[in-house]
């Protein structure tokens, strides 16, 4: 059974927008943190973006603040990342990612996420 689904990716030129979406369970999204993960080709899993429970917090990582925004839509259980001024180098498989981690800051480790979606493909252009 699939727990997270995530959408929107896909090519887009430097300097572009786009916005990637996760549906969740309501047994899921109730009660954990949500966010957003990268991965390259012979890379590490890397946290890019996070949301607590009810939205009470959120935290990204430094290459992406103030320019990528996350969202949760709690009566659609639906988790957003809005990517803006997009550059070459966030050119990656994005995960949506489910933690019991209770701070969006707390769920920076890979090893905090219980649940994964299945990855969807951002390729930023020059």
């Amino acid at each position: 059974q699939v727990q997270l689904a995530d959408t929107g990716g896909g090519l887009v030129q430097a300097g572009g927008s786009l916005t990637l979406s996760c549906a969740s369970s309501k047994r899921i999204f109730d009660i954990y943190s949500m966010g957003w993960f990268r991965q390259v080709p012979g890379g590490e899993r890397e946290f890019v973006a996070g949301v607590s429970r009810i939205g009470i917090s959120t935290f990204y990582a430094e290459s992406v603040k103030g320019r990528f925004t996350v969202s949760r839509d709690d009566s659609e259980n639906m988790v957003y990342l809005q990517m803006n001024n997009l550059v070459p180098d966030d050119t990656a498989v994005y995960y949506c990612a489910a933690s019991p981690a209770h701070t969006a800051d707390a769920m920076t480790p890979m090893s905090t996420v219980r649940y994964w979606g299945q990855g969807t493909q951002v390729t930023v252009s020059s």
